[in-house]
C-alpha cells in the first residue's frame, strides 16, 4: 500500500509503469494506494453529473481531473481502497471484457471477506449488493485503460469512505441505483492495508500470477 497518494502523482506513477511494462523493465503490478477526496471524469462523462461546479468543489478541498479512462464521472477519497493493475495482457490474455470481469470478481472476493453477498449487474461495470432488486447499490467501480494491451485504471472498492461525497455526483452517470461500503453495511471499518493484501491476493489467484509484496518507497524508487 502506498498510503494516501494524490490523484495527479498516482496518475504519473502509472505512466511511469506502463512505459517500464512495455518495455520489459517490470513485472505486472498492482499499485494499491486511497487518495484524498477527488472526482474523476472518464472519456464518456457528462459535465452535468458533477452536481456542483468544478469551482465550488475546489473551493471545498476536492480535486477534479479529466482522465482517459473509459466510464462517466466517479468519487475517489479516504477509506476506499483503489488498485491500479500495470497488466500485459500479451500474449494470451488480449480480452479486455474479460479483463474487466477479473476486477470485478476481486471485489467479488473482497466483499465476501466481509461477508457481504456481492455480485455483477447486467449491463453495468462495477460490483453490486443486491443487484437484481431496488435496492441494488454499489460497492466497487471499474475504469480501465489499455495501450499496446499495458493497461492502468482499474478498481475502487468503497470500505469506509464518507458516502456523502457521492451525493455531489451523479456516480458513474447512474440516476437510479445507490452507493454503499463495508461500513455502511456491516458497521465495520476495514484496515485498507490489510485489506490492500487480500484483494493483492484475490487479483493474483485470479492471473494465476506469483504474489510478490513491494515496499512502498522501492516501488516508487524504481519507476522515478
Amino acid at each position: 500500500m502506498l498510503g494516501r497518494v494524490g490523484y495527479a502523482e498516482a496518475h504519473a506513477l502509472q505512466e511511469r509503469l506502463v512505459a517500464a511494462r512495455k518495455a520489459g523493465e517490470v513485472p505486472d503490478t498492482l499499485v494499491l494506494l486511497e487518495h484524498p477526496p477527488t472526482f474523476t471524469l472518464g472519456r464518456a462523462a457528462k459535465e452535468e453529473h458533477l452536481r456542483v461546479r468544478r469551482e465550488a468543489l475546489a473551493t471545498n478541498g476536492f480535486e477534479v481531473h479529466d482522465v482517459g479512462r473509459g466510464g462517466d464521472v466517479t468519487y475517489h477519497g479516504p477509506g476506499q481502497l483503489v488498485g491500479y493493475p500495470i497488466v500485459d495482457l500479451k500474449p494470451d490474455r488480449q480480452d479486455v471484457r474479460k479483463y474487466v470481469a477479473s476486477l470485478e470478481e476481486t471485489m467479488i472476493r473482497l466483499a465476501a471477506d466481509h461477508g457481504l453477498e456481492a455480485a455483477r449487474l447486467p449491463g453495468f461495470n462495477g460490483t453490486w449488493l443486491e443487484p437484481e432488486s431496488p435496492r441494488a447499490r454499489k460497492i466497487g467501480a471499474v475504469g480501465v485503460r489499455s495501450s499496446r494491451w499495458v493497461t492502468m485504471h482499474g478498481f475502487a472498492f468503497n470500505a469506509s469512505p464518507n458516502l456523502g461525497h457521492f451525493d455531489l455526483i451523479v456516480p458513474c452517470g447512474i440516476q437510479d441505483r445507490g452507493v454503499t461500503s463495508v461500513e455502511a453495511e456491516t458497521g465495520e471499518r476495514p484496515d485498507l492495508t490489510a485489506l490492500g493484501r487480500r484483494a493483492a491476493a484475490h487479483f493474483a489467484a485470479l492471473h494465476a500470477s506469483e504474489l510478490r509484496f513491494v515496499d512502498a518507497a522501492r516501488a516508487r524508487a524504481d519507476v522515478a
